[in-house]
């Protein structure tokens, strides 16, 4: 009988390390730090931690899940660039999952998504009675389109499950699908001032 997979999952697309250990169905720990800077050098440390919490190793992770956005971009290649590094290191899948795909689990369409873009714009996401979603667009909030069902996130009602929950529990379902290397999902392009700290390279 083979035995669940283990998923360490994370999440710094927002102002904060978000992360997740699950073996199968159930959560073995979870933690979020609020934090606006700060995420490159506490997110491997809130790693191990979780890891020594849920009594797992590190060889013994299974597959990564980790947070594609959108969101803040700095936050975004940081946890991408983690993801890719520990995939590789372990030789496992590393499983992207975008915050619309977060936001939705556990939801029954018909619903949309929506994310806080800043400057009263809202990244938005609506998903059709049977499932399909349209595709995803930046928005001003009093402009976004029409839908069926509850808003969630911005704006709306609270997500389901936990973020970073929420991104180990599909990359658990999605690691056989030989899923490509996770990559940003930011939807609109950078902002033109480059940040103070550079942001880890993205292994290729």
């Amino acid at each position: 009988m083979t035995s669940a997979p283990v998923v360490l999952a994370f999440d710094t697309a927002s102002a904060c390390c978000a992360v997740a250990v699950i073996r199968g169905d159930h959560l073995l720990a979870t933690r979020v730090e609020p934090m606006t800077k700060g995420q490159a050098e506490r997110l491997l440390v809130i790693c191990e931690e979780l890891l020594a919490e849920a009594g797992i190793s590190l060889p013994e992770v299974d597959v990564i899940g980790v947070g594609t956005g959108p969101g803040n971009f700095t936050g975004i290649r940081i946890s991408v660039s983690a993801a890719r590094g520990l995939a590789l290191g372990l030789g496992v899948p590393a499983v992207g999952v975008t915050a619309f795909d977060a936001l939705g689990y556990g939801q029954t369409p018909p619903f949309a998504c929506a994310i806080d873009a800043r400057r009263d714009h809202v990244y938005f996401q609506s998903t059709a009675k049977d499932g399909s979603a349209r595709d995803a667009a930046l928005f001003h909030h009093a402009e976004c389109p029409t839908h069926e069902g509850p808003l969630i996130g911005a704006g709306g009602d609270a997500a389901a499950v936990p973020t970073a929950v929420a991104i180990a529990h599909i990359a658990a379902k999605r690691r056989n699908e030989t899923p490509e290397r996770p990559a940003p999902f930011y939807i609109r392009p950078a902002d033109a001032a480059p940040a103070k700290d550079a942001p880890p390279m993205i292994l290729t």
